[in-house]
C-alpha cells in the first residue's frame, strides 16, 4: 500500500472532537483533496506501520502530506494551510517552537474525551462522503 498523494488525515475515530474536525474539513474542501481514515481502521493501522508507531501511541491526528508524516500541532497547522482560505492564516503559529505548540496540543488531546466525549464505535460516513474515506 503506497499512499503518497497529499492530504491523508488519520484521526481518532471514536473521538467526538476529531470527528467534528473531519466534518469541518470536508465542508470546507469542495475539491475533495483530503482523504480520511480512522486510526482504528485497517487502513489506519497499515499507514501507521510505516511510521513505526502503534495505534495506541498515535495521539489523535496524523497528516500524510506528499508522503511525509506530520504529527500533533504540525499536522493541524499543515492541514489548515492546505485547506486554504482564511484557515491558512493559522499556519503563522508554525513559528512557535514545537515544544510549545505540542504542549498545548497535548493538553487538548489528553482531555478531549472528557471535554468533547467519546463514541462507542468509529464514525460511519454518510453515503455522499464515503468516497472521502480510505476504507469505505
Amino acid at each position: 500500500m503506497n499512499y503518497t498523494k497529499p492530504g491523508i488525515i488519520l484521526f481518532d475515530g471514536v473521538c467526538n472532537l476529531c470527528n467534528h474536525l473531519v466534518i469541518f474539513i470536508i465542508q470546507r474542501d469542495p475539491n475533495a483533496r483530503f482523504r480520511f481514515a480512522a486510526l482504528q481502521s485497517t487502513e489506519g493501522h497499515q499507514l501507521l506501520k510505516e511510521t513505526k508507531l502503534l495505534p495506541a501511541n498515535a495521539n489523535s491526528i496524523v497528516y500524510i502530506r506528499n508522503g511525509k508524516y506530520l504529527f500533533r500541532s504540525s499536522a493541524i497547522l499543515h492541514i489548515l494551510l492546505d485547506l486554504g482560505g482564511v484557515w491558512k492564516l493559522f499556519y503563522t503559529f508554525i513559528i512557535l517552537p514545537p515544544f510549545i505548540r505540542n504542549f498545548v496540543y497535548m493538553i487538548i488531546a489528553r482531555s478531549r474525551y472528557k471535554i468533547f466525549g467519546k463514541r462507542d464505535f468509529c464514525m460511519v460516513p454518510a453515503d455522499d462522503m464515503k468516497n472521502r474515506f480510505l476504507e469505505f
